[in-house]
């Protein structure tokens, strides 16, 4: 399978429903549905929203609780985008909190990527990005997303 770098959902007309989305990633549209599945297990929403400054749909992965005082709470873990082929996943780790990511039971590869990634200008978060097409970087994804639950 070719996979071009290519972000795809750029019509606001059009809304991401799930015909739309496994028409678009092909082959890595049951990677897409066991993330989804997965998404439920490990209590975060996705919720889709047209951005008019990146000319596409993206879904922000959020986190919802109770508070203390019975406030209801969220943060954003995670940003997801359909590309051609695949799908990109985004985490946006403050950089308070690199070391403690860094101490996670993470795979090498994925340890030399978080150390390399740079503070995004003023922001004082670093990126981590995986592009997905199968199951096989979920483990690391969800363990680096369930960080974030509890890092602001």
């Amino acid at each position: 399978m070719k996979i071009s770098k290519e972000q795809l959902l750029r019509n606001p007309d059009i809304k991401p429903t799930c015909d739309v989305i496994a028409k678009a990633l092909g082959e890595a549209s049951d990677a897409y549905v066991e993330f989804i599945k997965a998404l439920a297990r490990h209590n975060f929403l996705l919720e889709w929203r047209y951005y008019n400054d990146g000319k596409a749909w993206l879904a922000k992965g959020l986190y919802k609780w109770t508070g203390v005082r019975g406030g209801q709470n969220e943060t954003t873990v995670f940003w997801l985008s359909i590309w051609d082929g695949f799908f990109k996943v985004y985490i946006y780790v403050p950089e308070k909190a690199r070391a403690d990511v860094l101490s996670l039971p993470l795979d090498n590869e994925i340890k030399r990527k978080i150390a390399a990634s740079e503070q995004m200008g003023k922001l004082k978060f670093f990126p981590i990005v995986f592009d997905l097409c199968s199951d096989e970087m979920f483990e690391a994804v969800f363990l680096l997303a369930d960080s974030r639950k509890t890092t602001q």
